[in-house]
């Protein structure tokens, strides 16, 4: 399983970590607030600093960084760090660590972002120190904020069906139940199984804003639900090994849509799930499935 996107525009990355001969602000933050516990990883660890600290601390920790600690982690965690990783990445880079983090993360686990609040502008710089040239951004979460200076602000992380949610809309996706598994999730999207699947691994991937339309979502919404179909269709492959997948929208009552708020099926296929698949999608009017 490769965890982490490295755009081909952002090669250099990696070149912006820091060398340390202490513990960062951040986790001695959250070592003084008692918020690390259980097993913990740090995702994007640069050089191993507070990995080193925190098993000196005695905790159990695993540093995973795609460049300098390139091990995928095993199995769950109770606590992720991330630490000043979003601030040096691309849009859809920081999409692909925030779904690792929410599949690599216990059900009540806590995961934690640091980011720097002193960058000026965003945008590409040249790194004097490294002779390239790396990429730096502002990054807001939509998670609670824990700590904020004028230097950098700390997001506490949960489930998104671990958190209690309003819902004037009475709307089973705006206030997923708790039991459900979640397959992954990003700042604004997350996917689940569906309750009534059509076949093995049938998924929804959802955005969390509730909007009835497709047709209604942002550009950066709609961006974020493909970039969640594509991780899904790799766990459901990875779990199912379907032969092929239908993708669909459905979108007013007239084409079959029974929940206001917009999902995307994604529905593996199996190798004589049906007499003949031909025509696929368009099978949503029987007689116009077979167009030959």
């Amino acid at each position: 399983m490769n965890f982490v996107y490295q755009s081909p525009q952002n090669p250099n990355s990696h070149l912006t970590v820091k060398e340390r001969n202490q513990a960062s602000f951040p986790v001695r933050f959250l070592l003084q607030t008692n918020l690390i516990y259980g097993r913990v990883l740090d995702f994007g660890c640069g050089l191993g600093t507070d990995v080193e600290y925190l098993r000196n601390q005695g905790f159990e920790v695993t540093g995973y960084d795609p460049y300098y600690f390139p091990e995928i982690p095993q199995g769950k965690f109770d606590t992720i760090l991330c630490l000043y990783v979003l601030n040096v990445l691309l849009p859809e880079e920081q999409a692909h660590v925030l779904m690792a983090i929410s599949e690599l993360l216990q059900p009540d686990g806590r995961a934690y972002f640091a980011v720097r609040r002193d960058i000026q502008k965003n945008g590409f710089r040249f790194h004097v120190k490294r002779g390239v040239n790396v990429y730096q951004c502002n990054v807001r979460l939509p998670y609670r904020s824990i700590l904020l200076t004028k230097n950098a602000e700390i997001y506490e992380y949960r489930h998104y069906n671990r958190l209690p949610h309003s819902n004037p809309h009475n709307c089973p996706f705006c206030a997923p139940e708790e039991e459900r598994e979640l397959l992954t999730e990003s700042a604004s999207a997350y996917a689940i199984l569906d309750k009534f699947p059509v076949s093995p691994g049938h998924a929804l991937i959802i955005p969390k804003q509730h909007l009835a339309s497709y047709f209604d979502l942002s550009f950066h919404t709609k961006t974020a639900l493909w970039l969640m179909t594509d991780r899904v269709k790799e766990l459901v492959s990875e779990k199912y090994h379907p032969d092929g997948f239908n993708i669909g929208i459905n979108i007013g009552t007239s084409a079959g849509q029974t929940i206001p708020h917009v999902h995307v099926h994604l529905i593996p296929r199996y190798a004589g799930d049906v007499e003949n698949p031909r025509g696929g999608v368009r099978g949503v009017i029987p007689e116009k499935k077979d167009y030959l």
